[in-house]
């Protein structure tokens, strides 16, 4: 599976907790993730998903993204705004599996070499990141086939539907 786009970082690099990714006054009011999706990363940047995010982008992050609470609309959010994946030097387990169960990959990547607005491509199936503003690439762990099937069906949830049950291979 290969991604583009261009990469969209925040001034807070690290410790973007879920609040930050959907803000607590959306969470319970709001049901549709479509509309939901308007409001992601809101708190860090009013314009983010109105003005500054397009279709395909990466969110890239430092340390402890989506810390916080585990409820799945902070993964639901950012895949409902047509972010490809997110991209962080490390992530909070219930996240990270979340991400996965929606069908949202989580990448983890030295990031500090990524830019604002770099344009981004990730190679899922070779674990590698291009960046073909900078001309550079960076090793990432391949994802294990388990992970690339769920995400390949859209999640947890439609791989069952799609399949009948849980089944890899």
């Amino acid at each position: 599976m290969i991604l583009n786009g261009k990469a969209r970082k925040f001034k807070q690099n690290d410790d973007i907790n879920t609040d930050y990714i959907i803000s607590g006054r959306y969470k319970f009011k709001i049901q549709d993730p479509n509309e939901l999706a308007k409001h992601v990363m809101e708190d860090l940047d009013p314009d983010f998903a109105t003005k500054r995010l397009e279709k395909g982008d990466f969110i890239v992050a430092g340390r402890n993204f989506g810390c916080g609470s585990s409820r799945e609309q902070a993964p639901m959010s950012i895949k409902y705004a047509g972010v490809s994946a997110v991209i962080a030097k490390s992530f909070a387990r219930i996240f990270y599996r979340n991400s996965f169960n929606l069908g949202l990959p989580a990448i983890e990547a030295d990031t500090d070499s990524i830019d604002e607005g770099d344009e981004i491509e990730v190679d899922l199936n070779a674990g590698l990141i291009k960046n073909k503003t900078k001309n550079q690439e960076l090793k990432i762990a391949p994802l294990p086939k388990t992970m690339q099937t769920l995400l390949a069906d859209g999640g947890l949830v439609e791989h069952f539907k799609k399949h009948g049950g849980f089944k890899l291979g």
